[in-house]
């Protein structure tokens, strides 16, 4: 048994903990109060001193997929560039648990990342969670049935295809009938299978891409859906809805001009990069404002800093957020409990709280200042001490 004892403890789901002790059994968080006795024998770490959060959460990272260390120019994992829809694509296929990123994050006090296919085709594939944990295989990282489709709408497949391909899509309005028009055939390939179970001479011809799809149709997997500008998150939202498809709206830059729109269609929103610089005309809008102004608003959201080795500068763009207006408890929120949720792992991560995965951070100040170091990682009831 581990006894974390005496740290200030963030529990993010309650009240914080001035004074409080955490007790870790078999990988999971056995008990936690500021009257939790100490049995005997067990493995005590005094951090008086000290916060201790859950582990951190970035619930969309391209860690692995774009590969670190890189070359230049780099041949990179993340956009199978070679057709608009690639919905067979799978993460999971490339990802390495020796990548560098993910010991990165782990000293960053992340424990648990969601890793995917980038932005360049409409229908990109489909990502995985993974534990920041140590391992020689992904079946030692890897959260099976965490996995979630790549969705992209605006700049970034019209410029891989129109412009660079001289290919549809090059317009708007080429991408959004690309994207319905595959949802249309994922549909009739579902109802085609559902009828091949009733009667085995119906079963249709195996089809890789649209097999994939048929669990978003059904409402079974969610959907990422990359946009940046307030047009393209509508069409989004306009799409999604048109198809009852569970989904959420990665980066939704220009959020902060249809708060309303968001609020009254109850949209989950995956807010970030929020420093990246003015490189493409679409994130233009970006501003360090719109976390505070949607959680004025009501909107549920979490924050991603959309990198690999990157992702450990994530909670210094939350505290960039606090000074611009975020609360302090939807900072926390942001990067523990609502990630967790998004990818389906809210009942095992993300809060301090009896029976959930021993996934948590000891830091040596306040998480969200760039004067703070994470000095330990634990997950599943391992410690990684980042000071060595």
């Amino acid at each position: 048994m581990l006894v974390l004892k005496d740290a200030k403890v963030v529990t993010v789901v309650g009240r914080t903990l001035e004074r409080g002790t955490v007790l870790v059994e078999g990988g999971k968080i056995a008990a936690c109060g500021e009257d939790v006795a100490v049995p005997a024998g067990a493995e005590v770490l005094d951090l008086t001193g000290k916060w201790l959060t859950p582990g951190l959460i970035d619930a969309h990272t391209h860690i692995s997929t774009f590969n670190e260390p890189n070359t230049l120019p780099g041949q990179i994992d993340g956009n199978e560039k070679t057709d608009p829809v690639t919905a067979q694509v799978r993460g999971i296929d490339a990802l390495n648990p020796f990548d560098m990123a993910i010991e990165e994050a782990r000293r960053a006090g992340f424990t648990t990342c969601y890793t995917g296919p980038g932005s360049a085709n409409v229908i990109g594939g489909t990502g995985i969670s993974f534990k920041t944990k140590r391992g020689s295989t992904v079946f030692d990282i890897a959260i099976p049935g965490s996995e979630h489709m790549k969705f992209a709408l605006g700049e970034n497949p019209k410029r891989v295809y129109g412009v660079e391909q001289k290919r549809a899509p090059m317009t708007r309005m080429g991408l959004a009938a690309i994207l319905r028009r595959t949802l249309y055939e994922a549909l009739d390939y579902s109802e085609e299978l559902r009828a091949g179970e009733a009667d085995p001479e119906k079963r249709p011809k195996r089809n890789f891409a649209l097999e994939e799809l048929v669990p978003v149709v059904r409402g079974q997997r969610k959907c990422r859906i990359h946009c940046h500008r307030a047009d393209d998150i509508v069409t989004a939202i306009r799409i999604a809805e048109e198809f009852h498809l569970d989904f959420s709206i990665e980066h939704c830059t220009e959020g902060y001009l249809i708060l309303d729109f968001l609020r009254e269609h109850r949209v989950d929103c995956v807010i970030g990069p929020l420093t990246m610089p003015p490189s493409k005309m679409e994130i233009w809008g970006r501003k360090l404002t719109t976390p505070a102004k949607m959680e004025e608003a009501g909107i549920n959201f979490c924050l991603t800093a959309d990198t690999s080795s990157g992702t450990k500068y994530l909670p210094t763009h939350v505290g960039l957020c606090m000074a611009h207006g975020l609360s302090e408890r939807a900072a926390f929120e942001a990067v523990t409990i609502r990630p967790a949720r998004l990818l389906g792992l809210g009942d095992r991560m993300g809060s301090i709280e009896p029976g959930k995965d021993a996934d948590l951070a000891v830091w040596d100040g306040h998480p969200f200042s760039n004067f703070t170091l994470c000095e330990r990682t634990i997950i599943d009831g391992t410690v990684y001490d980042n000071l060595n």
